[in-house]
C-alpha cells in the first residue's frame, strides 16, 4: 500500500487553490496528479480540511478466516502440533476459502494455547 502525501503538501496544494490557482496548475506546481489535486480541494471545500484517511484493516479483524475461526479453533484445540500443510489441508477441504499461507499462518498463530499471539 502507497503512503500518503504529507499534510504540509495537502495545505500548500490547498491553499493555492483557494487563491484562485486551478487544481490542476497546482497539482502541477506541486508534482502530483490532477485528480489528486481536484480531490484535495474538493475535500477542503467540502470539510474545511484534507487529512489521509486510514489505512488497512481495522486491529482485530481477520478478514476471510473470520467466519472460520470457531472451525479453525476445533482443530487447533484438538492437536495443538498441527503443522501449516495439515492445517492448510484441512482448511482446503472444509472450507471454501481460498487463502494464503501467510493468512493460516498469522491465524494459526493466534489459536495457539501459551503463544505471545495468542496468549
Amino acid at each position: 500500500m502507497g503512503k500518503p502525501y504529507s499534510l504540509d503538501l495537502r495545505e500548500r496544494i490547498c491553499a493555492c487553490v483557494a487563491e484562485g490557482n486551478s487544481a490542476r496548475s497546482a497539482g502541477r506546481l506541486f508534482g502530483v496528479s490532477a485528480a489528486t489535486a481536484v480531490r484535495l480541494a474538493a475535500e477542503h471545500r467540502e470539510y474545511g480540511k484534507a487529512v489521509p484517511r486510514p489505512q488497512g484493516r481495522p486491529a482485530g479483524q481477520f478478514g476471510k478466516l473470520a467466519p472460520h475461526r470457531d472451525f479453525l479453533l476445533e482443530i487447533v484445540q484438538a492437536g495443538p502440533d498441527i503443522t501449516l500443510k495439515e492445517l492448510a489441508a484441512v482448511i482446503g477441504s472444509g472450507a471454501a476459502a481460498g487463502i494464503y499461507l501467510g493468512t493460516e499462518t498469522r491465524h494459526a498463530l493466534r489459536l495457539k494455547p501459551g503463544h505471545p499471539i495468542g496468549a
